[in-house]
């Protein structure tokens, strides 16, 4: 059964005003002390319904993955996008999300009529776009983004612990846990992590 949530996205579409495709957005990966922020983009098939998209939050890792292959098979299309640690320590960690969901838009097959981004802050990308506050629980199509954006966000720690298996990427996806907190301080900072942020300036 579709979330209620989901239903009354209907209306939310009728008010933003969409006409056409509608391309949902969301970004991963702000708060973590390592690694790029990322974002997605899709244009979902309404001809090709997707059961079970929410928030990428609130779905196992297991679910996450079988909706990832999902969404890229029925999609109309999809664009993952990120910004570089280098970024992020340049112009700060909300310009960078912000610049990963312009290339996101940016790298899509086909132009949206609207963009519609889970937040408060908006991107820069020709067409109209709307801020939807939790719009990863509103818009089947920002949950499809939120979901695509996490698993390969994942994907990507997971080869950080491959290169770097002394931080335990896999574990906690460079967010700022104990044990991240304290490997830091054994080993201090390696090239993925984000000197801008105090918990790693503070290691340098």
């Amino acid at each position: 059964m579709q979330s209620k949530k989901f239903f009354r996205a209907a209306k939310l579409s009728q008010l933003v005003g969409i006409d056409g495709l509608m391309a949902g957005v969301d970004e991963v990966g702000r708060g973590p002390l390592a690694g790029p922020v990322v974002a997605a983009a899709v244009i979902l098939d309404e001809a090709r319904p997707i059961r079970g998209l929410n928030d990428s939050k609130q779905l196992t890792a297991l679910e996450r993955e079988r909706l990832d292959e999902e969404i890229r098979r029925k999609a109309l299309c999809c664009f993952v996008a990120e910004a570089s640690v280098d970024e992020i320590d340049t112009i700060n960690i909300l310009r960078a999300a912000l610049l990963a969901m312009t290339r996101a838009v940016a790298g899509l097959a086909q132009r949206p009529q609207v963009v519609l981004v889970d937040g408060n802050q908006l991107p820069t990308v020709p067409m109209p776009v709307r801020a939807v506050v939790g719009g990863d629980a509103r818009v089947r199509a920002i949950a499809a983004a939120s979901i695509i954006a996490k698993v390969y966000r994942d994907r990507l720690c997971m080869q950080l612990h491959d290169e770097h298996p002394m931080y335990g990427f896999d574990g906690h996806k460079g967010y700022s846990t104990p044990e991240h907190l304290a490997a830091l301080r054994q080993h201090g900072a390696c090239r993925h992590h984000r000197r801008s942020f105090a918990p790693v300036r503070g290691v340098l």
